[in-house]
């Protein structure tokens, strides 16, 4: 993506945090807050790999922590808008949310290549501009 840009970059890094732009919106803390945990990726991967809403009980089966941990990892992924929860009886079913998280994926690297387009060949530093 090419970008024209008629602002000149943010000459700190406090200039630039004073400078809203997209970028801002989709670096979400409780978004990667939900990706920070080892255990928690393993069970996204192992539901989105499924490709159907899992019962706790079978995420657990996947892996070696028990149902409870389990089941709160499920309970804060569903929090962060990574997975999304239904309730059939007794039994929570988790899935992922795939378009949703595809959309905030792409949108957070289009914000990411707005502040930087391209590197600039001679200095090997961004061109970008405030996003």
């Amino acid at each position: 993506m090419t970008q024209t840009n008629k602002q000149p970059p943010p000459a700190t890094p406090k200039q630039a945090a004073a400078c809203c732009g997209p970028i801002d919106q989709w670096l979400d803390p409780e978004f990667f807050k939900a990706f920070s945990d080892p255990t928690r990726v393993s069970l996204v991967a192992c539901i989105a790999k499924c490709g159907r809403g899992c019962s706790v009980g079978e995420v657990a089966e996947c892996c070696s922590v028990d149902f409870s941990v389990v089941s709160r990892h499920l309970a804060l992924l569903a929090r962060s808008g990574v997975l999304e929860a239904r309730k059939e009886g007794r039994t929570m079913y988790y899935r992922v949310r795939y378009a949703e998280l595809c959309r905030s994926l792409r949108s957070l690297a289009d914000a990411l290549e707005e502040c930087c387009p391209a590197p600039d060949s001679q200095k090997g530093t961004c061109n970008g501009a405030c996003c």
